[in-house]
């Protein structure tokens, strides 16, 4: 295969496979970055509205694996798994993400924490292995909606950690 100067260019390559999400968070990303790596924060923001997470097993580093489920607020369980595949506080984190360490549909995400004046601005750019598979995710699974609730929640729960810490 030959690699064209626009499959170089980023985002060109994967622009019809993936959803990009972003939000303004008003704290230092060092908070933000920390809500994003420890069970003890994830358990209590992670997910779309209604929905709740329980934690199998938890390990933040390269190779390690976060195995989870979420519960639906329909009562419905959601096996999932993450494999962070980089970790560069508190700048980047890159994953996978599936049903399962052998899931063929897995797809990949890559979280930026960027500083915007006191707060945070976090992008989550998530690449899907075909544009059917982002199209599934996008029409039937809600992905862009959970995903921008997901960093609402995120928000939310960052805000009253600040608020907390304040008082």
């Amino acid at each position: 295969m030959t690699t064209t100067s626009s499959d170089r260019e980023p985002g060109r390559a994967t622009a019809d496979r993936e959803i990009v999400i972003s939000r303004a968070i008003g704290a230092p990303r060092e908070l933000v970055f920390q809500a994003f790596t420890e069970v003890r924060h994830l358990s209590r923001w992670w997910g779309p509205d209604g929905f709740t997470t329980t934690t199998r097993s938890f390990e933040f580093r390269p190779g390690g694996v976060w195995a989870f489920v979420m519960h639906g607020p329909d009562g419905t369980d959601y096996q999932e798994w993450i494999t962070w595949t980089e970790i560069v506080p508190p700048e980047r984190i890159a994953l996978v993400h599936g049903e399962s360490r052998d899931d063929p549909d897995a797809f990949e995400s890559v979280l930026t924490f960027e500083p915007a004046g006191e707060g945070t601005r976090i992008e989550m750019r998530t690449v899907f292995p075909t544009k059917e598979l982002r199209d599934e995710a996008a029409a039937k699974y809600h992905a862009v909606e959970g995903g921008e609730q997901t960093l609402r929640n995120l928000a939310a729960y960052v805000d009253e950690l600040t608020r907390k810490a304040e008082g």
